[in-house]
C-alpha cells in the first residue's frame, strides 16, 4: 500500500433525493430557499438538482406520494436534514426564510440536545430540518 493511501474511503458528501410531483415548481421552491439550480434532467425534465453552499438536493419526479402525507407529519418524518456551523446562522437562515414567506411546519427552536432547528415543507409535502448549534 501506499503511503498516501487512505485506510478507508471518505465520504465527502451525501446528496438527498426529494420526491416532487413538478420539477419546474420544485426548482422554484429552494431558489425561494436559496439555492441554485445545478441541473434539470429529461424532456419534460423529471430530475434536477439544487445546491446551496456546500448542501446539494436531488429532485425526483414522481406523480403519487411515495409516502403517506398524514403518517409523515405525525411522525414527523424528515426528507432531509441540513446543518450550519454556529448558532448565529441558524437564526440569520430562519430570518431569511421567513422574510422570503416560507411557510414553517416547526419555527425555530431550542431542543434538549443543545441544538436550535427548525423545518420548512416543501410544495410536496416533505420535510426538511434546518439545525445548527445553540448558544452557550
Amino acid at each position: 500500500m501506499q503511503a498516501d493511501t487512505p485506510l478507508r474511503a471518505f465520504l465527502t458528501v451525501a446528496e438527498p433525493q426529494l420526491f416532487v410531483a413538478d420539477i419546474k415548481a420544485a426548482c422554484d421552491f429552494f431558489v425561494k430557499l436559496g439555492f441554485a439550480i445545478e441541473f434539470t434532467y429529461g424532456e419534460p425534465p423529471y430530475y434536477a438538482q439544487v445546491k446551496r453552499d456546500a448542501a446539494r438536493l436531488n429532485l425526483r419526479c414522481v406523480k403519487q406520494p411515495v409516502i403517506d402525507p398524514v403518517l409523515r407529519d405525525r411522525e414527523e418524518l424528515l426528507a432531509a436534514s441540513l446543518t450550519v456551523a454556529t448558532a448565529a446562522e441558524i437564526k440569520q437562515l430562519a430570518e431569511e426564510f421567513e422574510a422570503a414567506g416560507v411557510v414553517f411546519f416547526q419555527p425555530l427552536k431550542r431542543e434538549p440536545w443543545d441544538a436550535l432547528d427548525f423545518i420548512v415543507r416543501d410544495l410536496d409535502g416533505n420535510l426538511l430540518l434546518f439545525a445548527g448549534p445553540a448558544d452557550r
